[in-house]
C-alpha cells in the first residue's frame, strides 16, 4: 500500500442536483426524459464560469471540484445564479418545444475540506470526508423547498479572515438564512 499524502489537496465540492427528478423519471416516457436531462445536464456544465473540474455525473447531479485556491462566497454565489438561471431558461425552453410541464428545479451544495482521488482503469472518483459530507447535505430537511444553495460552516470559514464573523455580512440578505447545524442557505 502507497502512502502518497502528496496526493491529498484542499479544495471545495460543488453539487447541483435536480429536485423532482425520481418523479419525474418515473412518470415521463423514457426517450423525452433522457432528452430533458440530457439539455439540463448540460446547461449546468456549460454554465461553469469558474473552471470547476466535473468528477462525474450521478445520474441528475453534477460533482464539481476545485483544489487550491478556491473562490471566494460571492464570486461562488454569482457562480450559482448563473448555473440556476441557466437551467431555469433551458427548463423553459424545454417546456415550450416538448409542450409539457417540467416539474424539476435546483438545488447546489458547496463544501470544502482536504480530499483526494483514485483511479480504477479510465476512471477517477474524489474520495475523502467531504465528498461523503457533501452529499449527505444533499439530505437535509429544507431539501422540499428548491430551489436553494446551501454552503457548509467549512466553506464559509475558508472564505473569511475572522472564521467566527462569517455570516455577518450576509445576516441582512432577504432570501437567506443561517442554520448552525448545516450551513448557510441562500433561496434562489
Amino acid at each position: 500500500m502507497k502512502n502518497d499524502t502528496a496526493q491529498y489537496k484542499i479544495g471545495m465540492v460543488m453539487i447541483p442536483d435536480i429536485s423532482g427528478f425520481t418523479d419525474f423519471v418515473i412518470n415521463t416516457n423514457m426517450f423525452i426524459g433522457k432528452y430533458i436531462t440530457e439539455s439540463l445536464l448540460k446547461s449546468i456544465i456549460d454554465s461553469n464560469t469558474l473552471s470547476l473540474e466535473v468528477s462525474e455525473i450521478e445520474g441528475d447531479a453534477i460533482l464539481f471540484y476545485k483544489y487550491h485556491k478556491i473562490p471566494s462566497f460571492g464570486t461562488t454565489l454569482t457562480q450559482i445564479e448563473v448555473m440556476y438561471n441557466n437551467f431555469k431558461k433551458e427548463i423553459t425552453r424545454l417546456s415550450l418545444q416538448l409542450s409539457m410541464e417540467i416539474p424539476l428545479s435546483l438545488k447546489i451544495i458547496v463544501h470544502y475540506g482536504t480530499f483526494t482521488k483514485y483511479k480504477i482503469g479510465r476512471f477517477e472518483k474524489l474520495y475523502g470526508t467531504p465528498v461523503v459530507e457533501a452529499h449527505k447535505m444533499l439530505k437535509n430537511h429544507i431539501a422540499k423547498f428548491p430551489p436553494y444553495a446551501l454552503f457548509s460552516d467549512a466553506f464559509l470559514k475558508a472564505n473569511f479572515e475572522q472564521p467566527a464573523k462569517a455570516t455577518i455580512e450576509y445576516d441582512t440578505c432577504d432570501n437567506c438564512m443561517y442554520l448552525p447545524e448545516i450551513g448557510y442557505i441562500h433561496y434562489l
